[in-house]
């Protein structure tokens, strides 16, 4: 049967988990009413200043503030929704998780050979196979999958190995 072998880094796990979450509409709602939200409220802040005190450069400032807010706010939720996912994670599951990785097509099973010890996966409990530009995700459940990275593939061709992992769920899945 078809085997590659691959490293997963830490980059392939944010990578992941942020793509998980550009596809949440409820995260990106979050995002939204945030970036928009908070700064509106600020700008009616320095409209009450300017038309109640005529206080221009209060005015400028807090219109300043509500356009920073909502250009950096973005990019604030971004390294601190990352802080999360590694939070999430101790210090023996990321050792387990980072370094290089085997897979192996077996009939009733994929056996993943890992730094965490060896996983056997039947084919009935894996969801679908997702090809993108840099990356190949194994399904596993909704929101977990087996990661590979394009760029990291040391042996074995991805290309024959994903048609067969997918061929294989569809029939024994």
């Amino acid at each position: 049967m078809l085997e590659i072998e691959y490293e997963f880094r830490e980059k392939d796990l944010v990578h992941f988990n942020e793509l998980r979450l550009a596809s949440d509409p409820v995260m990106q709602k979050k995002i939204r009413q945030n970036r928009l939200l908070v700064p509106g409220v600020m700008l009616v802040f320095g409209l009450f200043y300017y038309v109640y005190y005529v206080d221009m450069m209060t005015t400028a400032y807090i219109t300043l503030l509500a356009i920073g807010w909502g250009i950096a706010s973005p990019f604030i939720m971004k390294i601190d929704l990352r802080r999360q996912f590694f939070d999430k994670y101790t210090e023996a599951e990321k050792k387990a998780m980072y370094g290089i990785h085997q897979l192996k097509i077996e009939p009733e099973h994929l056996l993943e050979k890992s730094p965490g010890g060896k996983h056997k996966t039947p084919w009935s409990d894996m969801l679908r196979v997702e090809r993108h530009k840099e990356y190949v995700y194994i399904y596993v459940d909704i929101d977990a999958a087996i990661v590979i990275p394009r760029e990291t593939v040391k042996s074995g061709d991805l290309k024959a190995f994903a048609k067969q992992v997918e061929s294989m769920i569809d029939r024994l899945g």
